[in-house]
């Protein structure tokens, strides 16, 4: 049985923090330089008490809304964060009765960052071909703004929040093609919160300078950004290529190449050592930060608004970093 997105949307929190507004915290920092280098102007933040949960019942109903679709129609929902509202019960569990779905519908959450999105697609692929469903909502949201030290300017800079919802279905926009996945598990600690689940379940309140001059904290996200770039360089250029190798194409056959949305210096790396024209590259991030999960749907569903994407394209979406891991397909 063949796979289709059948819908897209995405939901921002109201918050927006300026370049500007950075600066008056750093004072050393100028926000024309942010905004070269990071390719982010501004970013949304989550309010207070606002979840990761919360953010994506509003991307959902937004679906709902955009596309006219009966929630009685989903019989499944994947939800795809890293900062769930519980540690138990599954944040997917608590959205299906929030949104008033069937109780005969599935949920589960799974915990992936930057590529979650690529495998939740693959995932929900696999259960529409062994028919265990019809039907997949696939959500995706982040609240990485509420682990970042105050001081963490860096990160600040980067990350900011969002949530993403998508229908998988049998039919609709795109078919969804073959994937290729993997994961590095030793580079695990380039990307990490130490502190507050069963490995470490009290805040310690330690910090260290790492080998770059970028301090170490066991209660807030922690990123080794150069040990990340690392990674993607060496390895994106092959998931590229193994991609194309599955789907049977090659690189010219590809109308459009849609990536996390890392940070701007990262994206355009990429696209120069994977030899891939601006003009067929998605790099916008300008307004949003990068969302880890959410920024493939983001920007699929702003490329497609903009008509950068037309009926009748090929388009491979890649995921890597927090994992370490990698995955991507080609959409048809």
């Amino acid at each position: 049985m063949k796979t289709f997105i059948k819908a897209i949307s995405y939901y921002l929190p109201k918050r927006i923090q300026t370049n500007d507004a950075l600066v008056s915290k750093f004072p050393e920092w100028n926000a024309a330089k942010v905004s070269e280098k990071v390719g982010v102007n501004s970013r949304h933040i989550s309010a207070s008490d606002e979840t990761a949960g919360d953010m994506a019942e509003k991307a959902a109903r937004k679906l709902f809304f955009e596309y006219n679709i009966n929630p009685e129609d989903i019989d499944f929902i994947l939800f795809c964060t890293q900062s769930p509202d519980y540690f138990l019960p599954s944040t997917s569990c608590v959205l299906q009765n929030r949104l008033g779905l069937k109780t005969t519908c599935g949920a589960f959450d799974f915990n992936l960052g930057c590529s979650g999105a690529v495998y939740g697609l693959a995932i929900a692929k696999g259960m529409i071909t062994s028919r265990v469903a019809r039907n997949v909502l696939l959500l995706t949201a982040e609240t990485y703004t509420k682990y970042l030290h105050p001081s963490d300017k860096s990160n600040q800079s980067i990350f900011g929040d969002g949530a993403a919802a998508c229908l998988i279905s049998y039919d609709g926009l795109f078919e969804i093609g073959e994937f290729v996945l993997g994961t590095d598990g030793s580079g695990a600690e380039n990307l990490i919160l130490r502190s507050g689940a069963a490995r470490c379940k009290q805040s310690t309140g330690f910090s260290e300078m790492d080998e770059n001059g970028y301090t170490r904290w066991d209660d807030y996200l922690y990123m080794n950004g150069n040990a990340i770039f690392n990674f993607t360089l060496s390895t994106v250029p092959h998931l590229v290529s193994e991609t194309l190798l599955v789907n049977s194409l090659s690189k010219e056959e590809v109308d459009y190449f849609v990536f996390h949305q890392a940070n701007k210096f990262m994206l355009d790396s990429i696209r120069k050592v994977c030899k891939i024209p601006e003009t067929r590259f998605y790099n916008s991030i300008e307004h949003t930060g990068n969302t880890v999960s959410s920024t493939v749907l983001i920007a699929l569903k702003d490329a497609i608004q903009a008509n950068l994407i037309t009926p009748g394209m090929k388009i491979m979406l890649a995921g890597f970093g927090v994992g370490l891991s990698y995955g991507a397909c080609i959409l048809r």
